[in-house]
């Protein structure tokens, strides 16, 4: 949404219609009409500010944002009070990773026009994505008294208060959104997605209703879907919610594409590439601030993240995307995809890149001196990030094979996740990501500590205190209190449940009976078998260390 600057008196009549032509097929999102519409004004009237805001607009919505940055810098440059330029450069600049300019542009577009809820809205969705969740409560609370039927603004508020452990007020808020709007899919996902919140018979039944209904998109039948399942889990009914699982996956695994045989490609050019002792450090205490926490989805890094974030010396950052930024960003500059240019790569070359990865973080350190990276495709990059951070310290976090694959199959992710809606998929990128772990952790085995998830609900103060050891790091019992530890936690699925006291009865495959037994046979197969609380992450005799 953008206010319109008042074309001049002095704009002639056809640049005037060209322009209102424009507005319209950006309306109808005909943006290479739109462009071309501009286009034209432009060339009669190259100072016109409407046209070069709107230009600005194309480029947005066609995911062009450089572009829209510099476009509408110049519109503002030449109306800075039109709140429309600010709340879309705040919008692009969010987008190019300019996350602390972006919300003062948008700080400056509700400033201008603060009974504006579009404005409010999507300040407080760049506050919440920048994590700084209070401030973004705030806003979308404005935006709601602005306009109390701003579904996405509830949406995205339930998803804020949840992650900050305000779990009722976020249900409530869904809840609202689902009286008035009972098919919503969005909502009806965020509410189940929050995992502590029950689903009732009557849930079970509108979201019936709702994939029925004629019209409803692919999009929206896969995230009712998943809904579904896990109010028939709620309900107990598992052999109903494993077929309607089996539909959700089935319809989500057409629309992507995953290449398994690709993929494993790629984690054995990364063993390949750092067989090799990697160069001396320059600096060998460089990153010691850092604690890297891996895993492939649902193993429970959030857990240990949380556990982590409750000690006085560590802030947790959650899934922050630097590290592998900065490695694409390299592998760009160098025109070689990674890991092809690690042997080009100089002891000068790794300090460079680790100094960069730490200035883009500094700000997690401001109030304590280490902080956790949860990205979760940084299992891949370990041995990046110990050659260029090698004071860093990195925890692989494992759960029982099993049950991670049938966690990650209950879930609909947002990105990043395409080998989880086939159950073979998702058996071989676990079996890419233990082969990768056993290598990092034999080749690195000072800064590299494994840690089974089972192991920690069996003896949480015991591997508790094994893991601060490890960081160098005296116990401190609020990690044993970790779910009273306030802070943002961005995951919706965990947000909940690390806000519980550890439980040790959170294994469901058994609950599925056979319908898992050809899962469990091919994880068996390759050397992964189920664990037990007392025998942790079990391993085949011939697995490779």
């Amino acid at each position: 949404m953008t206010s319109r600057v008042a074309a001049s008196p002095a704009l002639p009549p056809a640049a005037s219609r060209m322009l209102e032509r424009a507005r319209t097929e950006l309306a109808r999102r005909q943006l290479d009409a739109a462009a071309q519409s501009l286009a034209n004004v432009l060339s009669l009237v190259p100072g016109c500010v409407e046209a070069v805001k709107l230009s600005g607009v194309v480029a947005q919505m066609r995911g062009e944002h450089a572009r829209a940055v510099e476009l509408l810098r110049r519109a503002g440059g030449a109306a800075p009070r039109d709140p429309g330029i600010h709340m879309a450069l705040g919008i692009s600049l969010f987008e190019t990773g300019h996350a602390e300019a972006a919300i003062a542009s948008l700080q400056r577009a509700a400033e201008l026009a603060p009974d504006a809820a579009p404005v409010w809205y999507n300040l407080g969705k760049a506050l919440k994505l920048n994590v700084q969740t209070e401030a973004a409560v705030a806003a979308l609370l404005r935006a709601l008294a602005l306009d109390p039927r701003h579904v996405t603004a509830r949406i995205t508020l339930a998803d804020a208060q949840a992650s900050v452990g305000r779990i009722d007020e976020a249900a409530a808020n869904l809840r609202e959104v689902l009286k008035r709007h009972p098919g919503h899919a969005h909502a009806w996902f965020a509410l189940a997605n929050m995992k502590v919140v029950p689903l009732g018979r009557d849930d079970v039944l509108q979201l019936r209703r709702a994939i029925e209904e004629p019209g409803t998109s692919t999009e929206a039948r896969i995230l009712l879907s998943f809904s579904l399942a896990k109010a028939l889990e709620d309900q107990g009914d598992y052999a109903a919610s494993f077929e309607v699982l089996q539909r959700a996956n089935a319809m989500q695994r057409g629309r992507i594409t995953w290449d398994a045989a690709r993929h494993r490609r790629h984690v054995e050019a990364i063993e390949h590439a750092f067989a090799l002792p990697p160069p001396a450090p320059l600096d060998p205490g460089l990153g010691r601030e850092v604690i890297l926490i891996v895993g492939v989805p649902r193993s429970g890094t959030t857990l240990v993240e949380q556990i982590l974030a409750s000690h006085p010396r560590i802030e947790g950052a959650n899934e922050i995307l630097d590290l592998p930024n900065i490695v694409e960003e390299e592998s760009s500059r160098r025109g070689c995809p990674f890991p092809r240019w690690v042997a080009a790569a100089t002891p000068q070359d790794w300090q460079r890149l680790g100094r960069d990865y730490l200035a883009r973080t500094e700000r997690w350190r401001r109030q304590r001196p280490r902080f956790t990276d949860k990205n979760l495709v940084n299992w891949e990059l370990i041995g990046a990030a110990l050659t260029m951070l090698p004071g860093a310290r990195v925890i692989v976090c494992r759960r029982d094979p099993v049950e991670t694959c049938l966690a990650c199959y209950r879930q609909w992710f947002s990105h990043d996740a395409e080998f989880s809606y086939d159950l073979d998929d998702m058996a071989d990128y676990l079996i890419d990501f233990e082969r990768l772990s056993r290598f990092w952790q034999a080749r690195y085995p000072g800064q590299v500590l494994g840690l089974d998830h089972e192991s920690l609900q069996s003896d949480p103060e015991g591997v508790i205190r094994r893991l601060l050891d490890f960081l160098a790091l005296p116990f401190d019992p609020t990690c044993l209190a970790f779910h009273e530890t306030a802070r943002t936690v961005v995951s919706a699925a965990s947000a909940g449940q690390v806000r519980k006291p550890l439980r040790r009865d959170t294994a469901r495959a058994a609950r599925y009976g056979n319908r898992l037994d050809g899962l469990r046979l091919r994880l068996a197969a390759a050397g992964l078998k189920s664990a037990s609380p007392e025998a942790g992450w079990s391993r085949a005799p011939a697995a490779r260390e």
